[in-house]
């Protein structure tokens, strides 16, 4: 018989559940415990990132602007209404804050794409180009945990992998819609790119407390399609259905500081159990990646589903196509910034042992609009 395919986080499987998907998920001490403590750590990043475990990256050529570095403590904020004093810290500062240096990159990303000309491409080229604008960006897990109460966040000095994907979106749409003349006025350039990042990360685009916000992929995706943003692709892949119900959180309450209030812990729990009872997600699984990937397009979004019991997606990032070859243009767990894989998707996917397939997603023109507004 062969060996199972383990998971290469843990040195010894501690327990074996039988896999809906026909084959035995290894869930290890070890592997949990990095999990956990990752979780854990103040500031934590709720959408887990369950086992990425490659740090590799092909180069491509890189952007003219530079990655940006972690601000100093201290570092100024903008007022999200664009008047008054600068104040220091975010704590001083009323709904969604901007340091220096997030002004700074949101800037000089978008006369980057202007000069390249990225709202003449094809939508799907326009979105893998804005993501390699992106490359050498530090990887920084758990970004939207702040102190205080659910609000937007953001943050383009360091990216995690929904993030990215988040991120890129929102300033392809700005892009688009907005060109670059709005940056003149700084005010209205951040309402928009922040209404558009909030359309993407909430449920029905609103911030409504920490349940709000799409804490499983597989829900962001099902959002998007709802809204009009994404279409699923993953059927007409030759996907199959994958009935696994959603759990993780709630199985692991202890990870989660926000779900110590009885009241979160019961939304999250409902939103999970209306997840298990809407229809099966569908996954393409790894061993038919290859295959398929003729009908994948840059600018797809994809995610890695996960081995991990309960949980629907381990690491997220952008189709790229580069010489013929997929490739995932993603901010790995392990690694230390934003890369281009070196190994095609199929193959990077078949090499780590916590994902066992993919969901796609396809960005829709009728979100990212059609005729620049401000031309």
């Amino acid at each position: 018989m062969a060996e199972p395919r383990r998971n290469p986080v843990g040195p010894r499987p501690v327990h074996r559940a039988p896999h809906p998907r026909g084959r035995p998920v290894w869930v290890r001490r070890a592997g949990a415990s990095l999990l956990l403590s990752l979780l854990l750590v103040p500031g934590c990043q709720p959408r887990a990132e369950g086992g990425e475990e490659d740090g590799e990256g092909a180069s491509i050529p890189p952007p003219s602007a530079a990655a940006p570095t972690a601000p100093p403590a201290g570092t100024a904020y903008l007022r999200p209404e664009g008047s008054g004093a600068w104040p220091t810290g975010a704590d001083s500062i009323a709904g969604t804050p901007w340091t220096h240096e997030d002004w700074r990159r949101f800037r000089a990303v978008l006369e980057d794409a202007e000069r390249r000309g990225l709202d003449t491409l094809p939508l799907g080229d326009a979105i893998a180009e804005m993501g390699a604008l992106f490359l050498g960006t530090p990887y920084v897990p758990r970004t939207l945990e702040v102190p205080g109460p659910e609000r937007l966040v953001v943050n383009l000095r360091g990216l995690d992998c929904v993030t990215l994907v988040e991120n890129v979106l929102a300033l392809t749409r700005f892009h688009r819609l907005h060109g670059v003349a709005v940056l003149d006025d700084p005010p209205t350039a951040r309402r928009r790119f922040e209404a558009a990042l909030t359309e993407l990360r909430y449920r029905d685009g609103r911030v409504a407390g920490y349940p709000s916000r799409l804490h499983y992929f597989s829900e962001w995706i099902e959002e998007g399609a709802r809204r009009g943003r994404l279409q699923p692709v993953t059927p007409e892949l030759g996907g199959e259905s994958d009935p696994e119900p959603i759990t993780f959180m709630t199985a692991h309450a202890e990870a989660y500081p926000q779900l110590a209030d009885p009241q979160v812990l019961a939304e999250v729990r409902a939103h999970e159990a209306r997840l298990g009872a809407g229809p099966a997600r569908v996954y393409l699984p790894q061993d038919r990646i290859a295959e398929a990937a003729a009908g994948i397009r840059n600018g797809d979004v994809i995610a890695a589903t996960s081995t991990l019991a309960g949980l629907d997606v381990a690491h997220t990032g952008i189709a790229y196509w580069k010489d013929g070859v997929l490739h995932l243009l993603h901010a790995p767990l392990v690694g230390s910034h934003v890369v281009l894989s070196e190994r095609s998707l199929a193959e990077r996917i078949r090499g780590i042992g916590s994902q066992d397939g993919i969901l796609v997603a396809r960005p829709l023109p009728t979100w990212f609009g059609g005729e620049r507004m401000d031309r």
